[in-house]
């Protein structure tokens, strides 16, 4: 993005010589230098300020880096109130940038989320549902290097502010084929990851790749195995309603999993609809695979009963099948 568009920016804490926390910035100063990788004070209301009057201009196209996602809370002024209104409330044509180009808010911000590292109850938060509920912002969750690569790119050129949430988990994935050069995953545009026959699971995040665990082990059962379908929104909106539907109508089943807590989450959100557009083709009752509602604790083995897994999963899906568990 920095070398395509000269008006690309990245702005965030510590992003510059050490590379950020997660190291998603390293190097990057180097080659593009401190005026387009620029250091911040320690304060997200300033970064959250700075970013949506620059991309307001329509000269500058900001990737705000928050260090610990949970940390937007302190810039959530200036995402919902602000940039999230803004092509609204000025008749969907904010200004024109240099080029005569119609520019609206084009603003991207990123971050790690999600549990798992111990880092207690105010750095494991998911907070994606937030986003979902506010009209205006498009919220992304890659869940494999290849897309995140390829969403980050659609979600700078996003003539909209973007929020882009990756979880923790994501950074320590084994090494994959992920193509050099400029490539664009669309935003609203889901992915099937597996396909079934039994039973439709949509996955976010990083609980794609415990739905695909998930979906193996059943496939694998010597008695009675179940073919699991495993999609991954990859972007909760704009939502690609059309793959989930017409994957649930071929089923008849669906279950969703997300980290973040069932209470207020996503999932409820998708359960809606598939309940109003699907419903005669249901079989069984939607299932929700989900965090406990309660703050991450920082002791280890609190924090793993907390986040649902693989094994969770799987016994939902058996459920809404209507066969034995794995301890029958």
């Amino acid at each position: 993005a920095l070398r395509s568009d000269p008006r690309v920016v990245v702005m965030g804490e510590d992003i510059g010589e050490m590379g950020g926390v997660f190291q998603c910035t390293a190097g990057l100063t180097s080659e593009f230098g401190a005026r387009r990788v620029i250091e911040t004070p320690i304060s997200e209301a300033c970064i959250g300020g700075c970013a949506v009057g620059a991309a307001a201009t329509g000269l500058v196209v900001p990737i705000v880096e928050v260090q610990i996602m949970d940390m937007v809370t302190l810039m959530m002024d200036n995402v919902v109130n602000q940039a999230a209104k803004w092509r609204l409330m000025l008749g969907g044509e904010a200004q024109r940038d240099a080029e005569g180009r119609s520019v609206s808010m084009p603003i991207v911000i990123r971050g790690p989320q999600g549990g798992g590292h111990r880092l207690s109850a105010q750095h494991s938060q998911s907070l994606e549902a937030w986003f979902t509920a506010v009209p205006g912002l498009k919220v992304v969750m890659p869940s494999t290097p290849h897309d995140a690569k390829g969403l980050l790119l659609a979600a700078v050129r996003d003539p909209n502010p973007v929020i882009f949430l990756e979880h923790k988990n994501l950074y320590q994935l084994p090494r994959s084929h992920v193509p050099d050069g400029d490539y664009e995953v669309p935003l609203g545009v889901a992915s099937i990851l597996r396909e079934g026959t039994d039973v439709t699971l949509v996955a976010t995040s990083n609980m794609v790749h415990e739905a695909l665990k998930a979906a193996g082990r059943l496939a694998a059962r010597k008695e009675q195995p179940v073919s699991v379908e495993v999609i991954d929104p990859r972007t909760l909106w704009p939502l690609d309603e059309a793959t989930i539907l017409d994957s649930v109508q071929r089923t008849s089943r669906l279950v969703i999993a997300h980290e973040a807590p069932r209470r207020g989450g996503w999932g409820g959100e998708l359960l809606s609809v598939v309940q109003e557009k699907a419903f005669d083709y249901l079989d069984a009752p939607i299932t929700i695979v989900a965090g406990r509602d309660c703050p991450l604790p920082y002791n280890a083995a609190l924090e793993k009963a907390c986040i649902p897994g693989a094994a969770q999963i799987a016994e939902a899906c058996l459920a809404v099948v209507q066969r034995p568990g794995f301890d029958q």
